[in-house]
């Protein structure tokens, strides 16, 4: 079962792009302008075709112009000299240089590999054929990323709960950890495994640029509501997080090099609290990863998302929804912060060792659980999930450096 789930992307993609090129050279045939072997249609269909929408008709206008800008300059050229080897080498370079005026990206040799085929054959009929034979390959290759062109939201989905599942195992050792005096080299290895997160991190922004390319002007969008619709804010959010359990991490680690009772891991009943929240604190980063999983599907907007809007509680949602769910672990944990609070309050005179690591402890585990409330929105006709409201909004600076040229 396992391998006809994962043969079964693989024979759609051979599929949809063999029927594209079979389909674009039958189309060739049928146009009187196109070559006797119209070859080249199916070849420009296959490399039009991509793995979204946006990327198939960026990389159809970039194969267009780079066609056409090499034929016109090869037909220009040869309208007034012979055809030399000097000649062609001034004319590779000058649309070498045209490409890159023209910022075709990876389709900037098909200029000169253009104008050395039309000038060596130095024929009008050559250029035509060959310009009509790529828009032909080009139509086909649109039409096929228009009709079967893959919605990838739910390979993004899937990161992004694998992710949460690796942070709330984090914080669910540390709160294990947390029933003894944690080594310091214990409490090295959760900070370490924190900062490994910024890889899983990287993977989920990946997936998630892909399900956005994806969506973009890809019609099924309107029909599915936006099936990404949120999920970017979560992904900050979630990256935010992981950077306030770094930090946290990182306190704790510095607290247990402290050889001293004033150290804030030192004390039993200060360490059963912080264990209490940090359980707490992983049970939501485990509910936030499905809410953000099931709060956008196919199908439209959840039933709790609908209900969620409307109402700005979830009291009309499921008991035993992510989002419920979510904000009682969250209401728990902030009330095992307030006692945690109390246990940490002390006079910097009196007890100095560890002192500044107190505060930063409750800082910090007041910050992660702040992050993961859902913020709702204002009132509206719309609804989107409620992805839209888990965590401030902000396009990712990474995202922003990676997006694709």
């Amino acid at each position: 079962m396992l391998v006809r789930r994962r043969a079964q992307p693989a024979a759609a993609y051979i599929t949809r792009l063999t029927g594209t090129a079979v389909v674009a050279y039958l189309l060739a045939l049928l146009l009187p302008l196109g070559s006797a072997r119209p070859v080249l249609a199916p070849l420009t269909a296959l490399l039009v075709v991509q793995a979204s929408l946006y990327q198939t008709i960026r990389s159809a206008a970039q194969r267009v112009g780079a066609v056409t800008a090499g034929v016109l300059a090869a037909v220009a050229v040869a309208a007034y000299v012979p055809f030399s080897w000097w000649v062609l080498g001034l004319l590779t370079a000058a649309t070498l240089a045209l490409g890159m005026m023209l910022r075709l990206g990876n389709d900037i040799l098909e200029v000169p590999i253009s104008a050395m085929l039309i000038f060596s054959v130095d024929s009008h009929a050559a250029a035509t054929s060959r310009i009509a034979d790529t828009l032909i390959g080009t139509a086909a290759g649109l039409a096929a990323g228009l009709l079967f062109a893959p919605l990838r939201v739910q390979p993004a989905k899937d990161a992004v709960g694998e992710l949460t599942r690796q942070m709330s195992d984090l914080l669910g050792q540390m709160a294990k950890g947390l029933a003894e005096v944690p080594e310091p080299r214990r409490a090295t290895e959760w900070l370490n495994s924190t900062r490994a997160l910024r890889g899983e991190i990287e993977r989920v922004d990946d997936a998630l640029g892909q399900a956005e390319d994806s969506i973009r002007l890809n019609p099924r969008r309107l029909l599915l509501h936006d099936p990404a619709a949120g999920l970017r804010d979560g992904v900050d959010t979630l990256e935010r997080a992981a950077t306030d359990m770094r930090v946290l991490a990182r306190s704790v680690a510095d607290s247990a090099k402290i050889d001293s009772a004033d150290s804030p891991v030192r004390d039993g009943e200060t360490r059963a609290k912080l264990a209490a929240v940090l359980g707490e604190l992983s049970s939501a980063v485990r509910a936030y990863g499905q809410v953000v999983e099931a709060g956008t599907d196919d199908a439209g907007p959840s039933e709790i998302s609908r209900q969620g809007a409307r109402s700005g509680t979830v009291a009309g949602a499921a008991a035993t929804g992510p989002l419920p769910r979510l904000e009682r672990h969250l209401a728990e944990a902030h009330r095992r912060q307030d006692d945690l609070a109390d246990l940490l309050r002390t006079d910097p005179d009196e007890r100095p060792d560890g002192w500044p690591l107190r505060g930063e402890i409750l800082a910090h585990v007041d910050r992660l659980r702040t992050e993961l409330e859902p913020r709702r929105p204002p009132e509206r006709n719309d609804s989107t999930g409620p992805l839209r409201a888990l965590g401030p909004r902000g396009r990712s600076r990474r995202r922003a450096r990676r997006r694709r040229a």
